[in-house]
């Protein structure tokens, strides 16, 4: 397994722009407290990736978000208040208790009517939701393993246009060699694979450093 090493350097630079620029809620950090309270890993996003998210949901115009990874919901709230009051946001979570505390911080900041928790593994859940209309804006950050899999449903439940964020793409550069992390270093590499040579998609990766070492996102956008 990998381990997430962040320099100082990086981790005094994030901060500075989570204060100067990014202006997180309290209801942000609540998310973040009460995720450490219940003994959750802290790895949700950083403030400005969750801001960044917010912002890529209302440039695109989205109003349908789908979300494969839920944890205490801190990047499903920042997304739902880049929707719309009447947009919404189907969020996949694994656990039930990941699920109850998430329920309660985003009813705690005004979004928890915008959001739908579904509660089970993405890829039992994911297939109920075909037939649904489309959505606009999908995030995936959840295990690492199942990352191409979650990727060909987002292209199915999206339609043309439809933005696709993938989350933990570089993974301190394990993406070179798997053989570092055999359990989510191939499934990163078989999903940026993907995204390379789907015609379905057209793609890019963006590179990062901060609190949650080196690692970056992909990006893509359904033809």
């Amino acid at each position: 397994m990998i381990e997430h090493v962040a320099e100082p350097g990086w981790v005094d630079v994030e901060r500075y722009l989570t204060d100067v620029v990014v202006h997180p809620e309290p209801a942000h950090q609540r998310a973040v407290t009460s995720a450490l309270e219940a003994g959750m890993p802290a790895i949700e996003v950083a403030p400005n990736a969750g801001k960044l998210l917010r912002m890529l949901v209302q440039m695109s115009g989205a109003r349908r978000v789908l979300e494969i990874g839920t944890l205490a919901g801190f990047s499903s709230m920042w997304m739902a208040q880049g929707l719309p009051d009447d947009g919404r946001i189907v969020t996949c979570e694994y656990l039930r208790k990941h699920a109850d505390v998430a329920r309660a911080n985003l009813d705690a900041a005004g979004v928890g009517h915008k959001v739908d928790i579904r509660v089970g593994a993405a890829l039992d859940t994911l297939p109920t939701l075909a037939g649904q209309e489309a959505f606009d804006f999908v995030f995936i950050d959840a295990d690492k393993e199942n990352d191409a899999n979650y990727l060909d449903w987002a292209v199915r439940l999206g339609r043309p246009g439809t933005v696709i964020v993938m989350d933990n793409v570089i993974w301190d550069g394990a993406i070179l060699e798997p053989g570092r992390d055999e359990t989510n270093a191939p499934g990163i590499v078989k999903a940026l694979e993907m995204m390379g040579q789907d015609p379905r998609l057209d793609a890019t990766a963006i590179q990062t450093v901060g609190s949650k070492g080196w690692d970056g996102f992909a990006i893509a956008r359904v033809r």
